[in-house]
């Protein structure tokens, strides 16, 4: 026995937090029932709470409804007078609106630490390069839409003159093995086991994403999510363990495609609802992690992560395939996350990363410039005071409508073509210029990674938007 989000709404279930509730306990404990008891108890419960009070199954919607009834069902919070301190990189070159919304998560009283990476600039809620640590809690939009966006590099073995003798082939492999964009997918099925998680049956949100994660395994977001062949030269002793000298490395950056995004706006309105901020501050609202909501979002942003995971890990089975190279090595990790880690010696806290790469001590990671200009394989050193964090690309300098504004197409192809760089799809949009200068950020963090590589794009695959 099923009820749709419409008939809940139709019913007088207009808030997230009652629909969930009531979907839930459906799931759960109603599938011997029809479904015109199952209503007829929801009305009843609409209109009397009061009487369901101590029904064990309907109890907790009741007390949605009647939370005089019980304990209060919302916490109101006040924010602390002034920020707690928190570490900047590359202050000189970060806006001041980032350090605006730093300072104002700097103020939840649930937060513990925080950080600011050399490629800050605002976002929504946290800025873009945030890094905060919070008691005991998860912030949906601290997260971020696009839940477990990654870098993932695969060094192959073929030497860099591979990429001129070949470039016809790499580019047909591109507009033939990926994917870009919110419509369509894939012309051919993918297969790996993320489709088989029992996470997928344990929540009726999940249930309905699966379908949509099917569709869209292997393939990638727009905006800045670029797949992309260049050469990259690894240094001696290299993260890798590879010997030094130049490759071809295959370099893609996307996420959690249409689930994350699902996943985010739907706790986020949860977490507004049950935790009361100053209208300013609404969108770090959170969910404990010692609630039933609180877990639901953690099993599932867990969920998109491996599913971003497994996206990346399609991507480049299909173009190795498709161009008969073989793997040495890869290196991916994520942003848009959070993890229980401990930010000193036996203190543990949830840190969120919105923009900003993991990088503990001896930790591999890759931060990207733009399709015209460096990117670096990293080792993180454990710093601290950056909460184990470093930056998750440069960053940009101007927003996508300013670029808009501001560049041209032909001024971008002219741009790329002096570099040696051919693109597939993208926009002005994506314009080198419109970001920060890569080797400018890299100096800025140079007590939280060392560089063991230096990679340059190539062919370059993006969204046409």
């Amino acid at each position: 026995m099923e009820i749709r989000l419409k008939e809940l709404s139709k019913l007088g279930y207009t808030d997230n937090v009652a629909r969930s509730l009531a979907i839930n306990i459906i799931s759960k404990h109603c599938k011997h029932n029809t479904k015109v008891e199952v209503t007829n108890i929801l009305t009843d419960l609409l209109e009397y709470p009061e009487n369901y009070k101590n029904n064990e199954v309907w109890g907790k919607l009741a007390e949605h409804f009647a939370p005089t009834i019980y304990e209060k069902k919302f916490m109101v919070y006040d924010l602390t007078d002034q920020p707690l301190p928190f570490k900047t990189y590359g202050g000189k070159f970060i806006e001041s609106l980032a350090k605006q919304q730093m300072e104002l998560a700097m103020r939840l009283p649930i937060t513990l630490s925080g950080a600011l990476m050399p490629d800050a600039h605002a976002g929504y809620g946290l800025p873009i390069g945030g890094v905060l640590a919070v008691d005991n809690a998860v912030i949906p939009y601290a997260v971020g839409l696009d839940i477990g966006c990654r870098m993932s590099l695969t060094v192959f073995d073929a030497k860099v003159d591979y990429l001129k003798r070949y470039s016809h082939q790499i580019k047909e492999a591109l507009k033939e093995y990926t994917h870009f964009g919110m419509d369509g997918c894939l012309s051919f099925p993918q297969e790996h086991e993320i489709l088989d998680r029992k996470e997928f049956q344990l929540t009726p949100l999940l249930k309905m994403l699966h379908g949509k994660v099917v569709r869209q395994l292997g393939s990638s977001g727009g905006g800045n999510h670029f797949v992309e062949f260049g050469e990259i030269e690894l240094i001696e002793n290299n993260v890798l363990n590879l010997p030094a000298g130049n490759y071809v490395a295959l370099l893609s950056h996307s996420g959690s495609r249409g689930m994350g995004a699902a996943i985010a706006k739907h706790y986020s309105n949860i977490a507004r609802e049950v935790c009361k901020l100053p209208r300013y501050a609404q969108h770090f609202a959170w969910l404990g992690l010692d609630t039933e909501e609180g877990q639901e979002y953690w099993m599932s942003m867990n969920l998109a992560g491996d599913f971003a995971q497994a996206c990346h890990e399609r991507i480049h089975i299909n173009l190795s395939k498709a161009l008969g190279l073989e793997a040495l090595g890869n290196v991916n990790n994520h942003h848009n996350f959070a993890w229980r880690e401990e930010i000193a010696p036996g203190k543990f806290a949830i840190v969120h990363r919105k923009g900003a790469t993991p990088a503990g001590n001896g930790v591999a990671g890759f931060i990207p410039g733009s399709m015209a200009t460096p990117g670096y394989l990293v080792c993180g050193k454990g710093s601290l005071e950056s909460l184990n964090s470093a930056s998750h690309g440069a960053g940009r300098a101007m927003s996508r409508q300013k670029a808009k504004e501001q560049f041209t197409q032909s001024a971008l192809k002219k741009l790329l073509t002096q570099q040696g760089v051919t693109l597939i799809g993208g926009s002005v949009e994506e314009m080198p210029l419109a970001y920060k200068d890569i080797d400018r950020v890299m100096p800025a963090q140079e007590s939280l990674v060392d560089i063991h590589g230096r990679f340059m794009p190539r062919i370059v695959r993006m969204n046409k938007e």
